[in-house]
């Protein structure tokens, strides 16, 4: 763990991670669930700085079936995902809010949205710098490094600063 700057709070079985544990990454995502031999396994959750959660089962670390849920509580499913597309174009807290009066438009799910960088886009979790393909989250820390798909969506879909 000194390596990693990962934490654990939990038992060991021969040297490896092994039931109910609680483990914590240097992004601050916290996993809390079963571990097997050193390994996400069982039911476990994975909850994110954000404030959103990937409740899952985990064989030998790989996700068997799982299901994300955003801060603001919508859930996101993987088939007929119709949320915020070309059918509705409402955002979820319009949906469960209802609209605002003719002549005031809501740009982001969160009213009043947020100042995005000169140069950035909001992609949901943090900002995106397109040129250095880096995503921050919304407090400046170190979210991930965009991939080619990742970034062409990026550009393509969200509110640029």
């Amino acid at each position: 763990m000194q390596y990693t700057g990962s934490q654990y709070i939990g038992d060991f079985v021969d040297g490896r991670m092994e039931g109910h544990a609680e483990y914590i990454l240097p992004t601050e995502t916290r996993y809390v669930g079963e571990m097997k031999d050193g390994m996400f396994h069982g039911e476990g959750t994975l909850y994110f700085p954000s404030g959103s959660r990937y409740d899952a089962v985990w064989e030998n670390g790989l996700v068997v079936k799982g299901k994300y849920t955003f801060a603001d509580g919508l859930q996101y499913e993987a088939k007929n995902w119709h949320y915020c597309d070309g059918y509705d174009r409402r955002f979820y807290t319009e949906i469960c809010n209802g609209l605002k009066p003719a002549g005031i438009s809501q740009l982001t799910n969160m009213d009043p949205p947020r100042k995005i960088p000169k140069g950035s886009y909001d992609c949901g979790d943090g900002f995106y710098n397109p040129f250095t393909r880096v995503i921050k989250d919304y407090q400046g820390r170190f979210l991930r490094n965009a991939d080619d798909d990742e970034h062409e969506w990026i550009v393509r879909t969200c509110r640029r600063g």
